[in-house]
């Protein structure tokens, strides 16, 4: 048992920890809040591929978003470091999904497109607008110097969005590292069938913009993936309901073409 000399000896330690060390022995890892926020304003369009987010909800919530992102900044590398994989790579990709909500609601509702909030000299994938393992952050600096190269794990590209139509659904539940490859998964399945972005027509597959743009990330062997075309055919029952299709595909007899992507805001008042 602990002797009342020893629990004051550990309170007056834990006084002298710094705020952010003290906030990460309680840290989230379920991230409750942040779940409790997309439960509230993502739904899924009927066809179960699709997602949209209320924008004006989330501004009516803005108190409690910003709690969640004040809880992801006070998270110090030393933390991060320590974590498993899954652990990290959850905390990335709600923190990517999480600022970019935020980064909306700076402009909304007066925006049309998450493009306008950068300039010709500055995306707004580049602008440092929070913090996170202890410096100034951009949302480029958590996708494309964090989760590409450091976790080789293309299916990512279905779990970040960027707040526009074209993007792989924005989820109605958080990511969290126990079921982070089941998540990882489902994202990918729900993208690959959704036919306004994937489908096969003729003797093509008409797919995402992200395939051309992230191609290297889909042919570097991760999944048995050694080029995108690998990746149209594990997915050939999302990609088409005919057998002859799903065969031209799993035998990669088809030619590749890019759809056009939109960046219309994935509003829900749309």
């Amino acid at each position: 048992m602990t002797s009342r000399r020893q629990t004051l000896a550990l309170f007056a330690a834990s006084a002298l920890l710094p705020w952010p060390a003290l906030a990460q022995t309680t840290f989230d890892h379920t991230y409750a809040a942040w779940d409790a926020l997309l439960k509230k304003h993502v739904r899924w369009l009927p066809d179960g591929k699709q997602s949209r987010a209320s924008y004006k909800g989330f501004a009516a919530d803005r108190a409690a978003l910003k709690t969640v992102l004040g809880n992801l900044s006070a998270v110090p590398q030393a933390s991060f470091d320590g974590w498993s994989r899954p652990q990290q790579m959850a905390f990335l990709i709600n923190a990517y999904n999480a600022f970019t909500v935020e980064l909306i609601l700076t402009k909304y509702p007066d925006l049309k497109s998450i493009k306008e909030l950068g300039s010709f000299v500055q995306s707004a994938w580049k602008k440092k607008f929070f913090t996170l393992l202890g410096e100034a952050r951009h949302l480029d600096w958590i996708e494309h110097e964090q989760l590409r190269p450091r976790y080789n794990e293309p299916r990512v590209h279905a779990a970040v969005n960027c707040a526009s139509i074209g993007c792989p659904a924005l989820r109605d539940e958080a990511f969290t590292a126990a079921k982070l490859e089941a998540q990882l998964e489902d994202g990918m399945r729900r993208f690959m069938g959704d036919r306004t972005r994937n489908r096969v027509r003729g003797n093509q597959v008409e797919v995402s913009s992200i395939f051309k743009w992230f191609r290297e990330d889909f042919e570097q062997g991760h999944g048995g993936f050694k080029q995108v075309e690998d990746v149209f055919a594990r997915y050939a029952e999302q990609l088409s309901d005919q057998p002859a299709e799903q065969a031209a595909l799993k035998a990669r007899t088809l030619g590749v073409s890019h759809l056009d992507y939109d960046w219309s805001l994935n509003d829900a008042v749309r």
